[in-house]
Formats: structure tokens, C-alpha cells, sequence
């Protein structure tokens, strides 16, 4: 009877691979860093959509078969996860974790986000070429016509997400759990964006929409505020503690950006 019942429903099937095993052939794989509820933090999760977009640019992708295995390290003040021979464009150093955590004796680096970093990775013998900026503001560049500014906002508040319970159900709160096309969208409704999230920052800013950082909490150390806006040249860096002090503040002197060195920077040589 077992015997019929099974040939019924026909064989049994054939367990399938996750989507995120690892490609069974020589490729770039990109790390960015992934809250382990599974949720997509909006900072982080721009790595893979900005290098996708990069990559698209000579019609390549992260599913290239390639000459040499490789690990690439973008968007994200991940560098404390750095391994040997890791690839580096334009991550950063995250002040919260102990320098004892970085490991890596050996490095490609090809940008960073900002001085800060690199002054930490040359103190540890690593060669740092002085070409700065987090990738993020690439965005207007690569999705140009994509998205617009509305200002149809007074301002928008994007938290880190760590803080995101401390704004929870208040009005012209953007979470960073959002997809990251939406929470682009929301920042570019606002005439002033005020965030403790550094890519709602970075995004306010590279869309020359004023912005300020608010300090909600000691969760983030200060470190990677000050490298982001050193490596863009503003060196009086100054932050609200609150979201009304802010909106007195107002946002934080604008900048020039030029995407050349950064995008020039890219290693497409890992592409062979």
C-alpha cells in the first residue's frame, strides 16, 4: 500500500540549494553585513545594489564566472570583517568594535570612505591610496532620472537601526527596513533630512538635499560620522542631540562631489 501511495505522488523530490549558497564556480563575492532576523538594512543592503549597478555598466554581474576567486568589501563600516587578500572599495572602520577585531594582515585596497580609515589601515602597514567616499553617493550618478527631489516635506528623521524603536509610530519617520528604492524615495520628499542612519545622510547629501546628523543614542560611536565627513572635505562636524535641535541647526554645509575618482577606483580588473 506504502509502495502505491508513493507512486502516485511520483518520486520524491530532490532537496534544493538555498539561494544564498555559495556559486559552485571561481567568482567576486560581495560581503556586506545582514541583521540575522534576515530583515535588509537599508545602508548595508546598498553594497550589493550599488556594485550590481556598477557592474551592469560594462555588462558584467556578481554571477561571473572569473579567472580568479575574490572578495569584495563596499558600502558599510565593515572592515572589522575583512579576511586576508580581501578587496576594498570605499568600506570603512566601525569605531564600536574593539581594534583587536581586525585581522586582515593583507589587503587590495582600492578606496575608503574617508581618512579616519584610512590613517587606522596605514597605521597597521596597509598601502591606502587617497581616493575617499562612500559609494552611496554614487546614486544620482547611476540611477540618473530614476529619482527626484520633491521637497513636498519640511523634513524627514531616517534612524539608524538601532534607534528605530525609539521613533517608532512618530510622523516622517523613514525606516531603514525598507526596501531600498523606498527609503530613497522618502528622503527625496524632504527639503531637510535629519538621521542618525549615515546613509540617509549620505543620500540626503549626494541628492544636495541639507541634512543633519542626530545622536538618539550611544549606540554608534562617532568614528564613522567623522570619517564620512572628513572624507568630504567638512572637518567641523557638528551634531544635534535631539530632532528639534536639529531642525534649528539645520543642515551641515554642502559639498562638492566628483564621482570620477571613486568610480575609476572600482576593481574591475577582478572581472577577468
Amino acid at each position: 500500500m506504502l509502495k502505491r501511495i508513493k507512486n502516485l505522488f511520483g518520486p520524491a523530490p530532490v532537496p534544493q540549494t538555498p539561494v544564498s549558497a555559495p556559486l559552485p564556480y571561481r567568482h567576486v563575492s560581495l560581503f556586506h553585513w545582514r541583521p540575522a532576523n534576515g530583515s535588509v538594512n537599508f545602508g548595508d543592503h546598498l553594497s550589493q545594489v550599488l556594485v550590481s549597478r556598477v557592474l551592469a555598466l560594462r555588462g558584467l554581474t556578481l554571477d561571473d564566472q572569473v579567472e580568479q576567486s575574490a572578495r569584495l568589501l563596499a558600502i558599510g563600516s565593515i572592515l572589522h570583517f575583512a579576511t586576508h587578500d580581501d578587496v576594498v572599495w570605499g568600506s570603512g572602520v566601525n569605531g564600536k568594535v574593539p581594534d583587536s577585531a581586525f585581522t586582515a594582515q593583507r589587503l587590495d585596497i582600492r578606496a575608503v570612505r574617508g581618512p579616519l580609515t584610512e590613517e587606522f589601515l596605514r597605521s597597521r602597514g596597509h598601502r591606502v591610496p587617497s581616493v575617499y567616499g562612500d559609494p552611496a553617493l554614487l546614486v544620482p550618478h547611476l540611477f540618473a532620472g530614476r529619482f527626484r527631489t520633491t521637497g513636498e516635506k519640511p523634513h524627514v528623521f531616517v534612524p539608524n537601526l538601532h534607534d528605530l524603536r525609539l521613533v517608532a509610530g512618530k510622523p516622517d519617520v523613514v525606516s531603514p527596513l525598507a526596501g531600498w528604492n523606498v527609503v530613497v524615495a522618502e528622503i527625496l520628499k524632504a527639503r531637510l533630512v535629519l538621521a542618525s542612519s549615515l546613509h540617509g545622510l549620505v543620500i540626503a547629501e549626494a541628492f544636495g538635499i541639507p541634512a543633519r546628523y542626530v545622536r538618539l543614542s550611544e549606540t554608534e560611536n562617532l568614528f564613522k560620522y567623522r570619517d564620512y565627513y572628513y572624507g568630504t572635505g567638512r572637518t567641523d562636524f557638528e551634531y544635534a542631540s535631539s530632532i528639534p535641535q536639529a531642525l534649528e541647526m539645520g543642515g551641515m554645509p554642502a559639498f562638492a562631489f566628483d564621482p570620477r575618482p571613486l568610480l575609476g577606483a572600482f576593481p574591475w580588473d577582478l572581472w577577468r
